[in-house]
């Protein structure tokens, strides 16, 4: 009897062990589910490729935002807060909490996807820092959506005639630059664009080439102005605690794995604007029907005022906003490697 008794507690030992072995579950949320980053790459990686890799030793469980009705702005303190263990999302959506959140995507600084990449990993050390004070939380990937411009419902040629229009923006710092070329930023819901455009509640909204494609933004807008303001760049971060529960091993797997996934991601938007812009102006599409909007380019003039504008207001204005050691700390990361100073007017 005394040995049965052994031998259970053993077991009993034994289920235990195992018990607190077992897999780690992610809860997960992700961007936009009608997107390609969501649809090919956070999806994926969660809902199947963390299991395959690790063994089932991590198991995660995601859902985009829009499945889940969450506009963006209240996900990282959701994930502060434990409801979930994970998210992608846009600093766009967290700069509420401080302005240093903008410094990696301030409108119309930078121009290329090779050069976002780079303004990127300068600045993730700081964003890494702001992550871990303001929401106990351990930031693992920066990676872009393709780059956003305007589409306007109204004829527009060129930069001097955004002057008077209301145009939709939804982060701090397009804002800046609308109000910089002399226009009315408006801060509209994406879902909510369509028929803000129809109702004259906005004239123009900005967003990614490939969001405006997806959402069919040419049934309502007639000229795509193709004037780059910013990237939409995004992050990828993980509750503190959820983190720390994780072993040294499954630490690196996970780093490893997400490190490939950004490369995936940085390499996928590379290619959408091309495609989004053919589709959305009626041009060869091979994702969907195209649509029939007016395609203009920006010209050297209007390159220039856009420059100007970034200098004189969009980075004097986050600078303001920033302080001035956050400012410093963007000049010695980000500005040293675009030539370029943040200084509050």
């Amino acid at each position: 009897m005394k040995r049965i008794a052994t031998l259970a507690a053993a077991l009993a030992v034994t289920a235990t062990a195992a018990l607190a072995d077992g897999p780690v579950v992610v809860k997960a949320v992700g961007t936009w589910g009608s997107l390609t980053n969501y649809q090919k790459h956070e999806g994926p990686f969660w809902n199947e490729r963390i299991a395959a890799v690790s063994g089932g030793s991590i198991i995660g469980e995601i859902k985009p935002q829009t499945e889940l009705g969450l506009k963006g702005f209240e996900i990282m303190r959701l994930v502060k807060n434990g409801v979930f263990d994970f998210a992608f999302g846009l600093p766009g959506y967290v700069a509420a909490e401080n302005a240093i959140f903008e410094g990696a995507d301030l409108s119309s600084v930078t121009q290329d996807i090779a050069t976002q990449r780079k303004v990127a990993e300068a600045y993730f050390p700081t964003l890494e820092e702001a992550f871990a004070k303001y929401y106990n939380a351990k930031l693992l990937t920066l990676y872009p959506f393709p780059s956003q411009t305007l589409w306007c419902n109204g004829e527009v040629n060129g930069i001097e005639d955004l002057k008077g229009k209301k145009i939709r923006v939804y982060a701090t710092t397009l804002g800046d630059f609308v109000e910089g070329v002399g226009g009315t930023s408006v801060t509209v819901p994406f879902a909510e664009v369509i028929p803000a455009l129809e109702k004259g509640v906005v004239d123009c909204g900005i967003t990614g080439t490939m969001s405006a494609y997806k959402a069919k933004w040419h049934q309502v807008a007639t000229h795509a102005y193709t004037l780059r303001v910013g990237w939409g760049l995004a992050f990828g971060a993980m509750n503190m605690k959820k983190w720390n529960a994780l072993s040294a091993e499954q630490q690196k797997l996970l780093t490893d794995e997400i490190g490939k996934l950004t490369d995936e991601m940085w390499a996928e938007t590379a290619t959408e604007d091309e495609v989004a812009i053919s589709c959305i102006t009626g041009g060869k599409c091979d994702i969907g029907e195209p649509g029939a909007m007016v395609l203009v380019e920006p010209s050297a003039a209007d390159l220039a005022l856009r420059d100007k504008v970034a200098n004189e207001v969009v980075l004097a204005r986050w600078a303001e906003r920033c302080g001035a050691e956050c400012a410093s700390n963007w000049n010695a990361t980000v500005g040293s490697l675009l030539g370029l100073t943040a200084k509050a007017n």
